[in-house]
């Protein structure tokens, strides 16, 4: 007998509809399956029959045809057993009410048992089925409280295991039904554990940081071991706008297509994502056979923190340059073309010198000019070309250590990014664009024109300091940020003093 059930894959972020069509019949027992399936879904045969013989059932002892449609896609993963398994029911007979299966997506990987286990990809999956106007959908009871995030207009069951699902459909008994209260939800995952305030001294990198919130600007932060470049960057989201539902769900969708949500429903704190500096291109960017999300695509609308910078292997930086342009990562291959979201803000660290302390006042650098400048050298122009705001991070005194007051709060520092950012919506509204970073050269043109005062001061900074044309522009967009954050009146000399002073790589000797 034929039998079908809706399921989903996973194409990049989004999923897309799968029907699992089974038809069983007499014969010589054997089991085909077609549909273009890869790794997990050919193995699932002996998990399903395992599964199905293990929770009661009779397993067709005779042919067994399975279908993945549309047929010229690849399917991976797991999430196809537990549909092929009440498939295979269907056509036996086990599930009379077939006309229910139609109107459910159904997804889950199957234990040898019967218990069935996460899988990964279930909130798009869940947003699919409720923009289908399915009736709702069916799948592992721990990844239901990660489908209930849309909100209502979905119901959603989470079964524990085949007989459930099988009970569910014959309806012979009501599985728990997920429901969230969003707002609750969304309020407690915004909570974050760090704070701005329990960085001691460096108030002038703390201010630089405050600027590229308040821009979206990217940052390159130089300072010898421990100065603390990697504690200001992990406070940096703290004191970002926060988050919008729309955002969080977007987020959250990365990350479950990932499979790395780790029992959280819902991200509502912007990301921070630290890879070691040994990662590959297809790490940092995604990739793979059937294309996942890279470190990159995991910081979206977030923080991408590369410690360590010029111990990147090179290629591996410059595969960056196009998705901080872009905002989005395309990845090519023979099956196919996905997009990946990739909004970040790059912040970077790196030591003035390979022995760490050229700048440091308390200890002898080792290293020659030479050696300074190979190694600064692995840092491409195109990169830096991409990086506004350049500090520098000394090492931490020991009275500001010991000081017992507490700095500013994050809080306090977000209210006034917020009041920035506000202005910059206002300025920019109906362009593409929502911050001052992504500012073009017309955009420059129009929303940076400087005084005279601000003219000879620039003049002075290019002549003198030897800044290059690419340091101007950044120097003008900088500017911009910092006046927003004065107000959002007109460039002065000293917003234009003060981003000339976030250019620190292209003034230090090598």
């Amino acid at each position: 007998m034929l039998a079908s059930v809706l399921s989903s894959a996973i194409a990049g972020v989004d999923a897309f509809p799968v029907e699992v069509e089974v038809d069983s019949g007499g014969g010589a027992p054997s089991f085909r399956m077609v549909g273009l399936a890869e790794g997990a879904v050919r193995e699932a045969f002996e998990r399903v029959k395992s599964a199905i013989r293990n929770s009661g059932f009779e397993f067709p002892n005779g042919r067994v045809t399975i279908n993945l449609a549309p047929a010229d896609t690849r399917k991976e993963g797991s999430a196809f057993d537990l549909p092929m398994a009440l498939g295979i029911l269907a056509g036996g007979g086990f599930i009379e009410k077939r006309d229910r299966l139609k109107r459910h997506l159904v997804l889950g990987e199957l234990a040898l048992d019967g218990r069935v286990k996460g899988i990964k990809g279930a909130l798009p999956s869940a947003i699919l089925a409720r923009t289908r106007a399915m009736d709702g959908i069916v799948l592992p009871r721990e990844n239901a409280a990660e489908a209930s995030v849309i909100g209502e207009g979905l119901r959603v069951i989470g079964v524990e295991t085949l007989n459930e699902a099988v009970g569910f459909f014959e309806e012979l008994a009501e599985p728990s039904t997920a429901a969230a209260n969003v707002t609750e939800l969304f309020e407690a995952a915004s909570r974050y554990d760090v704070d701005f305030s329990e960085v001691k001294g460096q108030e002038q990198a703390k201010r630089a940081l405050e600027v590229a919130a308040a821009g979206g600007h990217n940052v390159l932060m130089v300072g010898p071991p421990g100065s603390g470049k990697t504690m200001l960057a992990k406070r940096l989201p703290t004191i970002l706008p926060a988050m919008t539902f729309e955002e969080a769900i977007e987020t959250t969708k990365v990350h479950s297509v990932a499979g790395i949500l780790d029992g959280r429903a819902l991200i509502a704190t912007r990301p921070f994502r630290s890879p070691h500096h040994t990662i590959s291109d297809a790490g940092l960017i995604g990739g793979g056979p059937i294309p996942r999300p890279g470190e990159v695509s995991l910081a979206h609308n977030g923080v991408l923190f590369l410690d360590e910078l010029p111990e990147f292997r090179k290629n591996v930086l410059e595969v960056l340059r196009q998705p901080l342009e872009d905002s989005r990562i395309t990845i090519a291959r023979v099956m196919g073309t996905v997009t990946f979201p990739a909004s970040v803000m790059l912040i970077a660290a790196m030591n003035p010198c390979p022995c760490g302390f050229f700048t440091d006042t308390q200890h002898e650098c080792t290293c020659t000019p030479i050696t300074i400048q190979r190694y600064r050298s692995r840092i491409s122009g195109p990169l830096l070309d991409r990086i506004d705001i350049h500090i520098e991070v000394p090492a931490v005194k020991y009275r500001e250590l010991t000081e017992r007051a507490k700095g500013e709060e994050s809080a306090l520092i977000r209210e006034r990014v917020n009041q920035a950012r506000d202005l910059q919506l206002g300025r920019y509204r109906g362009a593409s664009f929502y911050c001052n970073a992504q500012m073009g050269a017309r955009d420059l043109h129009a929303h940076c024109r400087v005084d005279a005062a601000g003219e000879r001061l620039l003049e002075l900074a290019i002549n003198r300091l030897g800044l290059s044309a690419r340091a101007y522009t950044r120097i003008l967009k900088v500017a911009r940020t910092i006046a927003d954050l004065d107000g959002g009146g007109a460039i002065q000399a000293h917003h234009l003093s003060e981003a000339i002073q976030y250019r620190s790589l292209d003034r230090l000797p090598a």
